[in-house]
């Protein structure tokens, strides 16, 4: 009986997001009781790889974000040759209305950031913190609502989420850079037409492609570039489909394979290891410096305005049209819920300032800004969807 329950709960299309957010609750409370101090331990624990004068020292923690965070973006690379070759995105009339109300979702939540941060350039660099959506997060909250939820709406919110990471990979790799290793950038770089090679004699074992992957990873990590775009690198050079057998899809197994582990193992570890913020101190100061305040509007005000501002554009310039079954109403709900930021903010905001500092914590303004998201995309669309769309609908997810 209970491991049926357990199957039922996996099959849920809203489990992904909410292990994730069981996950960053547990840590919001252990760093706020006494046992503080294992959770500092922990992630601060150091760990060492070493062969010969070779090292790579770092904490558990930059173990899990510079590490583990690649087969995410891994897993994200893959979701997105996917779709670009054979998806939702290789029509270009599909991808017009999520395309530009993607590009105006990461662009005005940037705007309200600067607005709240422009008189401090330390501050600045938390502009990108608020333009990037959660999609485990925003599409189970979007599954709550049932079938009720029409095809094309859940298309629309998955689009937005997929030009979502394209922005964020590229806003990783040209504004969250230290000082560059030439030397490790040129290893890297001899990686990629090794990957070309295995892809063009149509090598569908995966074992060749992760052992370069890792020698790339080891490379950029070192580089100074985020190690994590190594993954999106590998992941565009595994086969969509084996030449000799049409049927098999080397990336489409890789993938399947992969998805239980990140959205069930990475992403609440990373969760885990990044959102547990001590309150301990905290006052109207820490709470409502401009930095947290920036990045709570950006998310919560800055992604709505954005993205409806874009979809209204683009209906009246005739670039696009309504999809089908979906009115404004509809659109701003999930507009609202792509303002559920989390696990990319999270990430970026590591990257930005390299997590709390004495005036301020960017984490808290995360938190903030999609718990409110959450709530009020999830509201208007309670509202406004009909008790049920098609008893023939089709459960669309990044599954």
């Amino acid at each position: 009986m209970v491991i049926k329950k357990i199957k039922a709960f996996f099959d849920l299309e809203a489990s992904g997001g909410i292990v994730l957010a069981l996950a960053a609750i547990a840590a919001m409370i252990i760093a706020n009781t006494p046992f503080n101090t294992w959770y500092v331990d922990f992630i601060n624990a150091p760990v060492v790889i070493q062969i010969g004068d070779f090292e790579i020292a770092k904490d558990a923690q930059h173990w899990i974000n510079d590490g583990l965070m690649a087969v995410f973006f891994f897993l994200v690379g893959l979701e997105l040759k996917r779709e670009v070759l054979i998806g939702e995105l290789s029509n270009l009339k599909q991808i017009i209305l999520p395309a530009g109300a993607a590009v105006g979702g990461m662009i005005a939540p940037a705007i309200v950031y600067v607005l709240f941060n422009y008189q401090n350039p330390e501050y600045l660099r938390g502009w990108a913190i608020p333009a990037a959506t959660d999609i485990a997060f925003a599409l189970g909250i979007l599954s709550l609502l049932g079938n009720r939820v029409p095809n094309a709406l859940k298309i629309f919110l998955v689009s937005i989420a997929i030009f979502d990471d394209i922005g964020a990979i590229l806003i990783i790799a040209l504004f969250y850079t230290s000082d560059l290793s030439m030397f490790s950038l040129g290893v890297a770089g001899i990686c990629l037409p090794i990957l070309y090679l295995l892809n063009r004699r149509n090598v569908t074992s995966i074992t060749p492609y992760l052992l370069v992957g890792i020698i790339m990873w080891i490379a950029v990590l070192k580089s100074g570039v985020h190690a994590t775009l190594a993954g999106v690198l590998l992941a565009l050079f595994i086969p969509l489909f084996d030449r000799t057998d049409p049927e098999h899809s080397p990336l489409e197994e890789l993938e399947h394979d992969l998805q239980d582990t990140v959205s069930y193992g990475i992403l609440p570890l990373f969760a885990f290891a990044n959102a547990g913020i001590s309150l301990e101190g905290a006052g109207f100061a820490e709470l409502f410096h401009s930095v947290p305040l920036g990045i709570a509007a950006g998310l919560f005000i800055g992604k709505q305005a954005g993205i409806m501002f874009m979809c209204w554009l683009i209906f009246k310039v005739g670039l696009s049209t309504m999809p089908k079954g979906v009115n404004y109403k509809q659109i701003y709900g999930a507009a609202l819920l792509c303002g559920v930021g989390f696990t990319m903010s999270l990430f970026i905001g590591g990257l930005a300032f390299g997590g709390a500092t004495p005036l301020f914590d960017e984490r808290l303004g995360i938190i903030m800004g999609s718990i409110v998201s959450g709530i009020a995309g999830y509201i208007m669309l309670k509202v406004t969807l009909k008790d049920e769309v098609s008893s023939s609908s089709v459960d669309l997810t990044r599954q």
